[in-house]
């Protein structure tokens, strides 16, 4: 009596495979293999892409096997000239204070007081602006250039790294 199943090459008995199916268009072994992982895991959808390749199996009600090679959709011309107009930067022009030390940031001299500076406040070279606290060592940090506080880009008790932007200065 002869089976409808044929031997493989490695030995093993199953459904043919057809020659050239692996790693082609559609590979039945990989879609078999999904099957059974749907199945093991009551899956009722799973979608698989590589390169431009794509399977998507949906079990239960409609049945749906997908294999496509989508092109990659090429943006219009108009698209690309306003993908390379970029927006303005808010920051442009404004001066980072930077820290000087690894350590823990600051915005009071204790937890009671008020912050050194905030948004709008006008400094200058000699203006106490944080604390950045080292080794349980705390030290005051200098603005070291004048203007107006601008933007504050850390919060009170961060963590802040040597050369960290702080603040940025309105000259």
């Amino acid at each position: 009596m002869n089976d409808k199943k044929t031997k493989r090459k490695n030995g093993s008995a199953g459904p043919a495979t057809p020659a050239g199916a692996v790693g082609g268009p559609m590979d039945v072994g990989m879609v078999e293999k999904l099957v059974r992982l749907m199945k093991v895991n009551d899956l009722t959808f799973i979608e698989v892409a590589e390169g431009d390749r794509r399977i998507l199996l949906k079990r239960g009600g409609e049945t749906v096997t997908t294999f496509a090679a989508a092109p990659a959709p090429q943006p219009s011309a108009a698209a690309q000239k306003a993908a390379a107009v970029e927006p303005p930067n808010e920051d442009e022009g404004l001066i980072p204070i930077k820290s000087i030390m690894v350590g823990t940031f600051y915005a009071a001299a204790s937890p009671e007081a008020p912050a050194f500076v905030s948004v709008g406040s006008k400094i200058n070279a000699d203006s106490d602006i944080c604390i950045i606290e080292a080794m349980k060592v705390f030290n005051t940090i200098k603005a070291e250039c004048s203007g107006t506080i601008a933007r504050v880009l850390v919060t009170n008790g961060q963590s802040v790294e040597f050369g960290q932007p702080l603040f940025l200065i309105k000259p």
